[in-house]
């Protein structure tokens, strides 16, 4: 018996009749089980479209059987579950966009809870390295006694031990910026969270993301958002910036914190008010002027003293302001050249001009030298003490006129100033240094004490120890990049 050749069997059979194409067949499909991704948002960022088997051997390329190796080839090949008949299978590889969920309408916060935000500044001003426990040698010599315990300047109102009410304060703790690098590392937002996550009382998960604001590899400024806060009942948004354990990270890794609502008026605020002396300019103007009368270490300690809270601004102002009977009424014209106006001063008012801002000068110095520098900055507003001249205007009386700009005017000419542009008072930033700022630092949405006395940087909403007023743009939410295009022509 014979048996017919098979290939006159296959080549006489009937071929089966085509399968109806579904419409949009040649469309990349997209489901779930198609795919090896984690997620439908994954896939489709990263889809290949199907190969065409005329390249690929092995794939069929309709339900004929061409050949026995294509044959074979089918019996072989194993297409996954929803994948298109005829067609090779997709794949997903490793490549392609990458999207992160970092907005809060995207990722929500727990309970719809309020989000705050942390700046982080890194005082690369004030590089340390490793200091010695009190009760350890700090020499070679066992027999040299130890030096006598001191308090840091800016931690407390005095540096004086025999004022300070308490005991002297524990040894500061160990330095790790020296450590990990001299900058705002990983392991140091490590620590600052959980230090957030300590305060949770009762504890809630902390959702958080970060943003470095100067540099992505080495920042010295770094934004930290975190969602919830702490319950309010246990401790509120002031006392969180006075925290102990706060005061402790902020001393263990070199950096300064400065904790706010993240909410609209944060970025978008109207009206900037500045105190003058030690802020906008480096100098005391009152001092400089008792250095032409030979007077100015008497002036000056009577300045510091009134800067501190420790002597009442008014009367302070009139003890100092007497001193100067005498003097040559162009003393003003004089220090022009001598006045020296803070660095990133120029930059910051520029860039809040060009921004929209309203800007003023709040100064318990002298009006002469105020506007002055109104005019050199573009400012809007400027109010001051003003000295009373002789009658032929040739030297100063040592009398005031006026109102004194004191700590309580200046937050009255605030709301005076902020009413009549129709700006709200969470759209005020304002920034100064002295104990008499406080008042205004406290009526503003936002106040900076700016390389400010040690009381002020007690009782101050933030506070920023930097060599550039420039910096008060991060606080603001501002990266480095958006300032520069803020501030290029």
């Amino acid at each position: 018996m014979t048996f017919p050749d098979v290939a006159e069997v296959l080549s006489s059979a009937e071929a089966p009749p085509e399968r109806p194409q579904r419409p949009g067949a040649d469309r990349p499909v997209l489901r779930h089980s198609s795919f090896r991704g984690g997620s439908f948002l994954e896939n489709h960022q990263q889809y290949q479209p199907p190969w065409d088997d005329k390249t690929n051997s092995g794939v069929l390329e309709d339900d004929k059987v061409a050949s026995a190796t294509n044959a074979v080839a089918a019996l072989s090949f194993d297409p996954q579950p929803g994948a298109i008949p005829g067609r090779r299978p997709p794949k997903v590889i490793d490549s392609g966009p990458v999207h992160t969920l970092t907005h809060r309408l995207c990722q929500p916060t727990p309970d719809d809870a309020e989000r705050w935000v942390a700046t982080l500044f890194y005082k690369s001003q004030e590089p340390r390295h490793p200091h010695v426990h009190p009760d350890q040698l700090h020499t070679d010599n066992p027999m040299q006694p130890l030096p006598p315990p001191s308090i840091s300047a800016g931690v407390a109102p005095t540096v004086d031990l025999e004022k300070f009410p308490l005991e002297p304060p524990a040894p500061e703790p160990e330095p790790l910026d020296h450590i990990y690098g001299p900058y705002v590392t990983p392991i140091c937002l490590t620590h600052f969270l959980q230090i957030l996550d300590d305060l949770q009382h009762p504890w809630r998960r902390i959702t958080s993301s970060h943003r470095c604001l100067d540099s992505q590899n080495h920042p010295r400024v770094m934004e930290v958002m975190f969602s919830p806060p702490p319950n309010p009942d246990y401790i509120s948004l002031d006392d969180l910036r006075r925290h102990e354990a706060l005061w402790r990270f902020e001393r263990e890794w070199n950096v300064e914190v400065v904790i706010q609502r993240d909410e609209v008026w944060r970025k978008h605020k109207r009206l900037a008010v500045f105190d003058m002396d030690s802020t906008l300019i480096q100098q005391e103007v009152i001092d400089e002027i008792a250095r032409e009368l030979g007077v100015g270490e008497e002036v000056s300690a009577i300045t510091l003293r009134a800067m501190n809270g420790e002597l009442d601004f008014t009367e302070s102002l009139r003890a100092r302001a007497a001193l100067l009977r005498g003097v040559n009424a162009n003393v003003f014209e004089k220090l022009k050249s001598v006045i020296t106006i803070t660095p990133g001063a120029r930059e910051l008012c520029r860039a809040l001009k060009r921004l929209g801002y309203k800007m003023a000068v709040l100064s318990g110095g002298f009006t002469p030298l105020a506007e002055w520098l109104a005019g050199q900055l573009g400012l809007d507003y400027a109010f001051a003490n003003n000295l009373v001249a002789s009658e032929d205007n040739a030297t100063l009386t040592g009398e005031l006129s006026g109102p004194i700009v004191n700590a309580e005017r200046k937050a009255t000419l605030l709301e005076e100033i902020a009413l009549q542009e129709g700006i709200a008072l969470k759209q005020v930033l304002a920034v100064g240094d002295g104990a008499n700022d406080l008042l205004m630092l406290a009526k503003a949405g936002l106040g900076v004490a700016f390389n400010a006395k040690p009381v002020v940087q007690l009782e101050a909403p933030a506070r920023v120890n930097t060599n550039s007023l420039l910096d008060i743009l991060y606080i603001l939410g501002f990266t480095k990049e958006e300032q520069d295009a803020i501030l290029s022509d």
